[in-house]
């Protein structure tokens, strides 16, 4: 066994990303404080070639200086909007037929192992606030909430950790498909 170096990574240009063929997923940030986790958020994207990032309520914006330490210039790969609340971003994937799905945990939920993506349904998931998590509104708005199962004592993992295991986890499934 030996490491991959970079170069043989068969890395896309910036050019090549915006042309190929995404996921038909949206990750939803919903009052996301951290610029570090907005930055992750935009790298987790880019890596499993998610379709957009909508950004909503105190969520930071590119281009900055916090934002761009994690996001390593994938904000100039993965497109994304900002809304000023969870709810128009919300109703704007309605209408473009996102089935939406918040990350939280709640009375009804469909655990992250059981969900099975449909093919060519296209899918957004809203992950919450650092503190409070997935806002009430955005909860009611939702066709469902996938929770991931957790078994410590804190059943409560980073942003940007969720993220990338949802995202993973969908997309791994649509391969399969």
């Amino acid at each position: 066994m030996r490491k991959i170096s970079n170069d043989e990574l068969n890395r896309l240009s910036v050019d090549d990303f915006k042309t190929t063929k995404k996921f038909p997923i949206a990750v939803v940030l919903d009052n996301v404080r951290s610029m570090h986790n907005v930055g992750a958020a935009f790298r987790t994207a880019d890596a499993f070639a998610v379709k957009k990032i909508l950004l909503c309520g105190i969520t930071a914006t590119p281009p900055h200086r916090e934002i761009h330490k994690t996001a390593l210039g994938s904000t100039d790969t993965v497109e994304w909007k900002y809304f000023p609340t969870t709810t128009e971003a919300i109703q704007s994937l309605k209408k473009e037929g996102y089935k939406i799905f918040v990350v939280e945990q709640t009375d009804e939920k469909i655990f992250l192992q059981d969900f099975q993506p449909v093919t060519d349904e296209k899918y957004a998931f809203v992950f919450g606030h650092e503190v409070f998590g997935v806002s009430e509104e955005a909860v009611a708005l939702a066709d469902a909430a996938i929770e991931i199962p957790q078994f410590g004592t804190k059943h409560s993992l980073n942003i940007t950790v969720s993220l990338g295991v949802v995202v993973w986890d969908v997309v791994s499934k649509m391969l399969k498909a």
